[in-house]
């Protein structure tokens, strides 16, 4: 049976300093499985890159069967909006994938357009239940769950018992994923675990880079700024360290929480959006309320205290992590596009 052929449409930046996202490696995934993909756009200029994305609808309007538009929910919403209805224009089937954590209050803010761009789409695919809960709860029935996607082999398990206090942050610096609260945390860490160490991967996108390296430096804290790494490099350091923080304010199913809990972290991280739809509290990670730093860094505590609960994470992670393994998860997709 002949692949279809699709236009992946999204912020395909990796090589402009930007962390991996799901354009990157879902498109190479679904290339090993012969369909034919082309994405854009690759252009950082935010102007730039909306003009190249409908610039290929209009390219490729009569050569492909399906558009996968990577759909977020703050100011690169609007670049699905866009796409999407320039795609009905020319009757194009297309599949929003979403990623914005608050999409739901997106829906709400601006009904008129979400309305047309989730409604009137071929299927809409939610990475998690959260969002695919949500979604059925504002009346959308072409919704589907097919969670995000890595390749297990490339994150070697280590089974932890006794830990130190090392902390592992990954994220890109955006006020969103709240990284200065990393550092808060760090800090109240060191009252009782002064041996305590940080190390923060992951590329600037605002100011909240700038307010961290001012707040580590005020403080003297031990924290190691990598910038961004290739997922090789800081899958190695993942050997180094023992604890996998996510200290966000907004998320759907994040990637690098479920690479950390491959690699056999014990993960702890604030409850927001499909944070607890991934993580089962004290089961396989450890959930905490956003922006509270104290409670946080108690859940830390706990797990430096407590080595079967750090090995229970750490195992039963790596079985969640499993699921999510792209000879799975590929199945669903082909179930989709074919």
């Amino acid at each position: 049976m002949k692949r279809k052929r699709i236009l992946y449409i999204g912020n395909a930046l990796t090589h402009k300093n930007v962390t991996v996202t799901t354009i990157d490696t879902l498109s190479a995934s679904l290339r090993d499985e012969g369909y034919d993909v082309q994405v854009v756009s690759r252009i950082k200029n935010k102007i730039g890159r909306l003009w190249d994305m409908l610039r290929a609808v209009i390219l490729y309007k009569k050569q492909v069967d399906m558009v996968l538009i990577d759909t977020y929910s703050t100011t690169n919403y609007w670049y699905a909006v866009w796409v999407a209805k320039l795609c009905r224009f020319y009757s194009i089937s297309y599949i929003p994938i979403l990623h914005g954590g608050n999409l739901p209050e997106r829906i709400k803010k601006s009904t008129s357009s979400a309305r047309k761009l989730f409604g009137k789409a071929y299927l809409n695919i939610a990475p998690s239940t959260y969002l695919l809960n949500a979604f059925q709860k504002q009346g959308f029935k072409n919704i589907r769950h097919i969670p995000n996607t890595i390749d297990l082999t490339q994150y070697p398990f280590i089974e932890r018992t006794t830990i130190k206090p090392n902390l592992l942050w990954v994220r890109s610096f955006a006020s969103i994923y709240n990284p200065l609260m990393a550092l808060q945390v760090l800090q109240e860490l060191q009252k009782k675990y002064p041996e305590a160490t940080l190390t923060m991967v992951g590329p600037k996108k605002d100011d909240s880079f700038d307010s961290c390296i001012a707040f580590a430096k005020a403080h003297t804290l031990p924290v190691t700024f990598t910038g961004k790494l290739s997922k090789m490099e800081w899958v190695a350091l993942g050997k180094e360290h023992d604890v996998f923080i996510n200290t966000t304010d907004f998320d759907n199913t994040p990637i690098s929480v479920i690479e950390g809990m491959a690699l056999g972290l014990p993960v702890v991280s604030t409850n927001v959006g499909g944070i607890p739809f991934l993580i089962d509290d004290t089961v396989d990670g450890l959930l905490t309320p956003t922006k509270e730093v104290i409670p946080f860094a108690n859940r830390i505590a706990d797990l430096l205290e407590t080595p079967s609960l750090v090995n229970k994470l750490s195992k039963n992670g790596r079985e969640k992590a499993e699921s999510f393994d792209w000879d799975q998860v590929k199945i669903l997709w082909k179930d989709v596009l074919d």
